[in-house]
């Protein structure tokens, strides 16, 4: 019978296993909690020991379960309007900031927000709330939002959009009746399809090579916490890259890069600025293809 927590030794090769795959460290203190989450698995692979589990995953045949294993060992809880900050920046800053920009073009200019770690999907749906409730102000913006997590499990609950009582508690009344349908056989809040529309979800590895293409802002919450120095780094390095000049970094008040970003200005205590060395202000969200 395979014992109920992982020896000290397996929690070392599995928490370098988790480490390696996706950049996440895995405390000394969360050996309950791995073995808790692996039991998980050692049953849908209908498998006894944490060993042969750890063999399968190592092996090729492994390759499809290393996604289920991780889908089960990251933490994804979330809710709306999480850290309310970051949303007052973004309705009482950026979106006049973009809204008081002339158009020069007959066309409206692209707007692009990356969500990376997007757990469940309150963080990209919640900005989309955002866009939404001043469509009229940025009718000159046709905006998209890229939504990524490394789990496909939470990629999955995401684009269905159903949520718990628990992740709407810091929803409106009014944003309640507006963007959500209640489902009361369910006891779940729909997102309408309004909001849905607006975010494009899609797997993705922080510490990999970013999605193609510039954003003009990049949201980094509440994830960076789980990983060491090195991967903090990589994971930067990943996402100053696909900043746009003029664009901002959103981060999340745990994530312990303040450090790591002397590139760039600072707003606020969460709000960073891409900007040139020269003339930071000629490049802020300037139309797509223009120098």
């Amino acid at each position: 019978m395979e014992r109920q927590r992982l020896s000290l030794d397996q929690f070392k090769r599995f928490s370098e296993f988790i480490y390696k795959e996706s950049g996440i460290r895995i405390n000394d203190n969360k050996v309950l909690l791995l073995s808790n989450r692996i039991r998980r698995r050692l049953k849908s692979c209908d498998l006894a020991t944490y060993d042969e589990y750890f063999r399968l995953l190592k092996s090729r045949a492994g390759a499809d379960e290393v996604e289920h294993f991780l889908d089960v060992v990251t933490t994804n809880e979330t809710f709306f309007f999480r850290t309310e900050k970051h949303f007052q920046w973004l309705r009482n800053e950026f979106i006049p900031e973009l809204a008081a920009q002339e158009n020069p073009l007959s066309e409206p200019r692209a707007l692009r927000i990356w969500s990376a770690a997007c757990s469940t999907g309150a963080e990209p749906y919640s900005i989309a709330m955002c866009l939404a409730e001043n469509k009229f102000r940025l009718r000159d913006w046709k905006a998209s939002i890229l939504a990524t997590d490394i789990s496909q499990e939470v990629l999955k609950a995401a684009r269905i959009g159903k949520f718990r009582a628990r992740a709407m508690e810091s929803v409106t009344n009014p944003q309640r009746r507006r963007f959500f349908q209640f489902l009361p056989d369910e006891d779940l809040w729909q997102i309408r399809r309004e909001i849905h529309e607006m975010v494009q979800f899609k797997q993705h590895n922080l510490v990999d090579s970013p999605p193609v293409g510039k954003f003009d802002c990049i949201f980094i919450c509440n994830v960076l916490i789980y990983f060491d120095r090195e991967s903090k780094q990589r994971v930067i390095k990943n996402i100053l890259s696909a900043l746009d000049f003029g664009g901002y970094l959103v981060a999340g008040p745990s994530e312990g890069i303040s450090g790591m970003l002397d590139s760039l200005q600072k707003i606020s205590p969460l709000v960073y600025r891409k900007v040139r060395a020269t003339s930071p202000e000629s490049d802020r969200l300037r139309p797509k293809g223009q120098p």
